[in-house]
């Protein structure tokens, strides 16, 4: 029997967003859905299977399937991964502790953590630091960053349309600051990104 434009609307996600959609989602999210004791390779079996598409998606969006189809065409972050973003982010927030980072077996900590190009990118964009707290230790600063850069990268998504929004954060795990950001971050997002956003452009799609 055909599907009346009801169950067109909200009984079957379309496959095109869905293809999309499903292998892109955070797998932390598809196994807290399922079996948080999944391996991250049945996770990625799972994702890649088309013909379980609409029914991880639902697991994972419950009443907002809508998600997988409304979104614009154009990827907000330039199709660069959220973590990336948001560590370019967290780099130029932090950039006056990234100045202090100077002992070669820190800054090799620290680039292991969050990558050379986190580290270069905050140095090159000091001037638009934001904390005025210095950092020291790889380890503390690589988790300020992220954990900062998130924030920014949450209260950028604040102004974009839910739909675009939500896509963006399931490519997350759950938890992360950029689904709660505060006050602070969204006073320094709008400046921050106009540096990020620019370099995502002249760099490309990376990991």
């Amino acid at each position: 029997m055909p599907a009346t434009q009801a169950e067109s609307d909200h009984g079957g996600i379309a496959a095109t967003g869905l293809a999309a959609l499903v292998p892109a989602i955070h797998p932390a999210r598809i196994a807290a859905c399922l079996d948080g004791s999944l391996s991250p390779t049945t996770l990625a079996r799972l994702q890649a299977s088309g013909r379980l598409h609409e029914r991880l998606a639902r697991l994972v969006l419950g009443d907002a399937p809508e998600i997988s189809t409304a979104s614009s065409a154009a990827d907000p972050l330039l199709g660069a991964a959220p973590r990336r973003v948001a560590l370019l982010a967290g780099a130029v927030w932090h950039a006056r502790s990234l100045l202090k980072l100077i002992a070669g077996q820190d800054i090799a900590i620290f680039t292991e953590r969050v990558g050379a190009e986190v580290h270069a990118f905050g140095i090159r964009h000091v001037e638009q630091a934001v904390s005025s707290t210095l950092i020291t230790g790889p380890e503390r600063l690589a988790e300020a960053v992220e954990h900062d850069g998130h924030g920014c990268l949450g209260a950028w998504l604040a102004a974009l349309p839910e739909p675009d929004r939500r896509q963006i954060l399931l490519r997350l795990p759950p938890g992360t600051v950029a689904e709660q950001s505060m006050a602070v971050h969204a006073a320094a997002a709008g400046e921050i990104f106009a540096a990020v956003l620019p370099h995502l452009a002249s760099v490309g799609t990376r990991p």
